[in-house]
């Protein structure tokens, strides 16, 4: 299959453009040979989770050997900042120039910012090599749903998406793991190295199997719209982590300008959107219902999932009073079920279809939240288990439904767009939920402590103000869950080549 596709390749480069959408040379193989894609796509989003949850546990070490002190945030703000800024903009260019360029070019930058970030000699070093990373992993992440959405039938997606959502759990829970290992026997530089031999791999398995698909090279590239996009975002998302850090607030001068630059900078993005010739992000996409409201649906979600992944480790350790490692054991129960969870979701939502699948996955979330709202400082690690494998069993119903329902309803000449916003989404709402579950957290402890006359730092108050972030969490995830019901359903064949505006593409349930 592999040669196939390389012949394939030659083929349309001696015509001089490529004609032939992926997805359309993928489904006329085999079944074999779209897992054979799906199996490369799956190194990237390994390599990308990986190494989100593996650098986050060597923190602590950099901090100290690295004499960053509290510059090692940036460590982790610069590879979101990053990743989150360019995506909308490499979703673009994938729809411009083709996915397997843009593909193998994100295992390369990635590869490469891997090595460079083990060889790092001071923080800011790391820092700079950090950005250079979470490029390649906007690449990976960006395109590697267009990808699926081009290779599978729309009754295949949802079981191809899901298989991708175990590899995101894979990532998550065996990052702690692995990142404990290498620090303990090799040091910090070995969590970034291990990504270079599994990319040298990944890159030349993209060259082998990732088809070069549907080009609109005559298509100009809106650099005025990227410009405004990636500055404002940036703003945004910097006023958003400072916001709730002490010593800031969401009433400094510093956090106000930010937020307030960003929110001019995104609404002229927006504008100048309407008038563009060639514009970066084409609005008319979000009349499209069914695809409008999993977007939605999915930021809402990921505040929600990000309030939670802030609030539970406070609570393991600083309140329950578990170490460490035994909290990391603990909170494995979620990535456990997340994949279980997420081929289950493919596969029920490819039989009966992703409106009811998702939406009811979303349901299970909220109980979980309304569960852990009543949290005590008394419970043992298992009463948090159950209470986790919940969350997590419904994210996994909800995730690959929301993304491939999102693909269906996008117009195909502008799926590497419409990819790339389901990660954007997910981005934000991490941003957010962190932001908003802090507020919460802090206001309501302080209230508790004054009122109480307790100090903040007494398990009461914590306790008190983590129910009212999982109540808040709850309220949050069941509107998500009502705009994911309200979706509507799509169509059950592909969507035309060229489409721009919304058409009668989306056939509302009765």
């Amino acid at each position: 299959m592999a040669d196939l596709l390389e012949n394939q390749d030659v083929e349309d480069k001696a015509k001089g453009e490529s004609k032939v959408a992926p997805g359309e040379a993928a489904n006329s193989g085999t079944m074999r040979g779209k897992w054979i894609i799906l199996a490369t796509l799956a190194f990237g989003t390994f390599m990308a989770t990986l190494d989100t949850s593996i650098v986050n546990i060597a923190l602590p070490t950099i901090r100290q050997q690295l004499h960053a002190g509290d510059a090692v945030e940036w460590v982790v703000l610069s590879y979101l900042l990053a990743t989150t800024s360019t995506l909308l903009i490499i979703g673009r260019l994938s729809d411009l120039i083709g996915r397997r360029l843009i593909y193998i070019s994100g295992f390369a930058v990635f590869t490469l910012g891997s090595l460079l970030c083990g060889l790092a000699w001071d923080i800011w070093s790391l820092v700079g090599f950090r950005v250079l990373q979470g490029l390649g992993g906007a690449m990976l992440f960006a395109i590697g749903p267009a990808i699926v959405s081009d290779t599978f039938g729309p009754h295949e997606r949802g079981r191809a998406l899901g298989w991708i959502g175990t590899v995101v759990a894979l990532g998550s829970s065996l990052g702690p793991v692995l990142g404990g290992l290498l620090l303990a026997w090799f040091g910090w530089p070995a969590i970034f190295f291990v990504n270079v031999p599994i990319g040298l791999v990944a890159i030349w398995r993209a060259y082998r199997v990732i088809p070069e698909g549907q080009r609109q090279p005559h298509q100009g590239f809106d650099i005025p719209g990227a410009a405004l996009f990636v500055v404002g975002i940036i703003s945004v998302l910097i006023g958003l982590d400072f916001g709730p850090q002490p010593g800031y607030g969401w009433g400094s001068p510093f956090v106000l300008s930010l937020l307030a630059a960003g929110g001019v900078l995104l609404a002229a993005f927006l504008l100048w959107e309407l008038r563009a010739k060639a514009p970066l992000l084409r609005l008319s996409m979000f009349r499209i219902w069914a695809y409008a409201a999993a977007l939605f649906a999915n930021c809402l979600t990921f505040i929600g999932n990000a309030a939670n992944l802030f609030v539970l480790p406070f609570f393991l350790q600083q309140v329950l009073r578990y170490p460490p490692d035994q909290a990391g054991f603990i909170l494995l129960a979620g990535p456990i079920a997340l994949s279980i969870a997420s081929p289950i979701g493919g596969n029920l939502s490819d039989r009966f279809g992703p409106r009811w699948v998702a939406s009811g996955g979303l349901l299970i979330v909220v109980i979980g939240y309304a569960l852990l709202a009543g949290l005590q400082a008394n419970w043992q690690w298992h009463d948090v288990v159950w209470r986790t494998a919940i969350i997590s069993f419904g994210l996994g119903l909800f995730q690959s439904p929301n993304s491939s329902s999102a693909l269906n309803a996008a117009p195909r000449d502008q799926r590497g767009v419409a990819s790339s916003l389901l990660a954007f989404m997910r981005n934000l709402g991490f941003v957010v939920g962190v932001a908003l579950s802090a507020a919460v957290w802090y206001s309501n402890r302080s209230s508790y402590a004054i009122g109480n006359h307790v100090a903040n730092d007494s398990n009461a108050a914590q306790v008190a103000g983590m129910h009212t972030v999982y109540l808040t969490t709850a309220a949050i995830t069941l509107l998500a869950a009502l705009i994911s019901l309200a979706r509507g359903r799509i169509q059950e064949e592909e969507q035309p080549t060229a489409s721009g505006s919304a058409s009668a593409e989306v056939v509302l349930a009765h």
